[in-house]
């Protein structure tokens, strides 16, 4: 029997519950100090590892710590100190004009709207919806690929597509987990339910998964 929308939102509650419970204290997985690093980190980690960026930005914030030292930088300048994340020429770019677009449309400061910060250099509705809530505690669901993976396997999602999967999700969810929805859903799939195994044995998500959409 097709599972209705009530009992589907109940079941992803629980969901969340159970992973509150076995992963209590994640917020982001990148290392800053504020609005601004956090934005910048997510810009680069994009086809990028956490890990990789976290040892790249030390160097980046000692010798850019604010968008107007970055906006003013040469752009060769900034490649170098990013030169060991993926696609760094593009991402240089990115961050150049990000921050020159924070000193002109916001004075210097990190927006806390989606509108705003999907408009900036190189942020998509990921980066921002983990700018809002990881920096301004605002409910957003950040679709990774660990989230668009896991979606479907819980049945809560049909759709590959990472937008199309978000709005799916929006109405399931209710809107005060959405944060730590997303944050535990992408750490239980770095470290139980991968991409090439699902290791449904060791899942204490096992009897709330239907497993015809494994």
């Amino acid at each position: 029997m097709k599972e209705s929308k009530v009992d589907k939102t109940k079941r992803a509650i629980k969901i969340h519950q159970q992973l509150m419970q076995h992963y209590p204290a994640l917020s982001t997985f990148l290392t800053h100090k504020n609005p601004f690093e956090l934005l910048i980190a997510v810009i680069l980690s994009a086809q990028c590892t956490d890990e990789r960026v976290n040892k790249t930005t030390p160097a980046l914030f000692e010798a850019l710590p604010t968008p107007q030292l970055m906006a003013e930088a040469p752009i060769e300048h900034i490649k170098e100190l990013i030169k060991s994340i993926n696609f760094f020429n593009n991402k240089a770019k990115n961050l150049k004009l990000c921050a020159a677009q924070l000193l002109e449309r916001h004075k210097g400061e990190v927006p806390n709207s989606l509108d705003e910060l999907t408009a900036l250099a190189g942020v998509g509705r990921k980066t921002a919806n983990v700018v809002l809530g990881q920096a301004f505690d605002i409910p957003g669901i950040t679709v990774d690929t660990h989230v668009k993976r896991l979606s479907i396997r819980l049945g809560f999602s049909k759709h590959t597509d990472a937008v199309k999967s978000e709005y799916d999700l929006m109405t399931i969810w209710p809107k005060e987990t959405w944060n730590t929805f997303s944050t535990t859903l992408i750490y239980h799939g770095r470290q139980v339910c991968s991409a090439r195994k699902t290791n449904c044995n060791a899942c204490f998500l096992d009897k709330l998964c239907p497993k015809n959409n494994i």
